[in-house]
């Protein structure tokens, strides 16, 4: 067991308006203390306490990335659909419909591709001048 954990024999009781434990609870959430006790120690004793600074800007870039995995996660899935509509195929007719649809799903395809390249692009630059 910590040898810290075993000399703390001692308790403080501080009383708060709830305004002043809501933002005390915010204050400990951008931290890395996993508990308040943690925290109000770190305080209280004038040790240093590590704050989580987040990136806007590549949370911005996070976002979108995350909504174009999710278009080109549904035109892999259109395209994989068009692919088992071309084993089942009975009729030229079929057959033409079915390479239209996937030229255009194709095209969908590589235009999200390049624009996730794009923005991976710019994740990479914020991170290299970071």
């Amino acid at each position: 067991m910590n040898k810290d954990k075993d000399n703390r024999t001692k308790m403080l009781n501080v009383r708060l308006t709830p305004e002043e434990f809501q933002l005390l609870l915010r204050k400990v959430q951008r931290t890395t203390c996993r508990k308040t006790s943690e925290y109000a120690r770190k305080i209280l004793l004038s040790e240093p306490v590590v704050i989580n600074h987040r990136n806007q800007s590549f949370d911005e870039t996070m976002v979108e990335l995350t909504r174009l995995r999710r278009e080109l996660t549904a035109a892999g899935n259109n395209l994989n659909q068009a692919v088992k509509r071309l084993h089942a195929l009975s009729q030229i007719a079929d057959f033409r419909s079915w390479l239209d649809a996937y030229e255009n799903d194709k095209n969908q395809f590589v235009e999200l591709v390049k624009e996730i390249n794009i923005y991976i692009g710019k994740a990479a630059k914020i991170w290299l001048r970071s």
